[in-house]
């Protein structure tokens, strides 16, 4: 599998943030036979949906993308879709690809699978040693349910399935909609509104104490493409940079970025979310040589000045109410 360019490479949510990227990072390898199909085309919850997308794109390789993501507030008001959703995409699409017999399968998880409360860093051996932070559990949970479908169909079928475990994702394309979007794109938006607006003041939920680590898309592309190519053990690997930032310091950086100087509000009344997030990043660079290379710094100012160019024609909740 080290060398994708004679495969054909099926990316589920390949118009996301994240696949869009993957499919970009492709291309750029070199590689032809890349199909991206939008979601509008093939329902992944169906099972029928998916057979015929298998029809249709023939793919030696799948990298599935795909998820029903948001941000806290949207965890909280759909924690049953982001369940089902999630948990049925992932299953139907690997019992599959195992009946058709593709030669290699990518899942992505979520660092949110992790226990609330475990040691930090992150480590991989830590996912089994507690119970998710409770407000997005749902969503955790279906993802984690993946990695021991992608491990007991390995052992049975000597399927070639691997689980990889993104932090935090940022970046370019995503979606801005303060209902829905997770903690960057919004306080990109906020911030940005509050400059233009000349408004004293921008509310944030929890009290910023919370920790988060943050991977810049494409370096999160380029991580998933390495592991594709030279990765193919059953245990999950964790993908981020091995640092953590305080939320609080997050904003107070969006805020200087995005020219906003009014004061930031902490509605403590709201939640955190999990405590803290830092992944060991060491199994990745061992296993097949991904490092993170863009600073927070940099990703950032890279996605406030692709939010400030295309401001009025991001995506929105309205026209994209769950991403798959």
């Amino acid at each position: 599998m080290k060398d994708l360019r004679s495969k054909r490479v099926l990316v589920t949510g390949g118009h996301g943030l994240l696949g869009s990227h993957v499919v970009d990072r492709l291309r750029r390898g070199g590689y032809a036979s890349i199909a991206a199909p939008k979601r509008t085309e093939y329902d992944l919850t169906r099972r029928a949906a998916i057979e015929q997308l298998f029809d249709d794109c023939k793919p030696d390789v799948v990298i599935h993308a795909a998820a029903a993501v948001g941000g806290i507030g949207a965890n909280m008001a759909n924690p049953g879709l982001f369940f089902y959703a999630n948990v049925i995409m992932g299953i139907e699409l690997i019992e599959v690809a195992r009946l058709r017999e593709v030669e290699k399968m990518v899942v992505l998880g979520t660092i949110c699978a992790y226990p609330k409360s475990p040691p930090m860093p992150l480590k991989e051996a830590d996912l089994w040693e507690g119970y998710p932070d409770e407000v997005t559990a749902p969503y955790g949970i279906a993802k984690k349910a993946l990695l021991v479908q992608c491990q007991t169909y390995r052992r049975q079928y000597g399927m070639n399935s691997i689980f990889l475990l993104p932090a935090n994702l940022y970046g370019p394309r995503d979606h801005f909609d303060l209902q829905t979007s997770h903690v960057v794109p919004a306080m990109i938006r906020k911030f940005s509104e509050a400059a233009r607006d000349g408004n004293p003041g921008v509310v944030l939920w929890g009290d910023g104490t919370a920790t988060r680590e943050f991977l810049y898309v494409e370096d999160a592309a380029d991580g998933i493409i390495r592991a594709t190519e030279n990765y193919d053990k059953a245990e999950p690997i964790n993908l981020g940079t091995g640092v953590e930032v305080p939320i609080r310091e997050l904003a107070e950086r969006i805020a200087r970025l995005t020219g906003y100087k009014g004061n930031i509000v902490w509605d403590s009344s709201q939640p955190n979310g999990q405590p803290r997030r830092w992944l060991d990043v060491s199994r990745a660079d061992r296993e097949f040589g991904f490092r993170a290379t863009t600073s927070l710094e940099e990703g950032l100012r890279k996605t406030c000045r692709w939010y400030a160019e295309t401001a009025g024609a991001v995506p929105t909740a309205e026209k994209q109410p769950v991403r798959l």
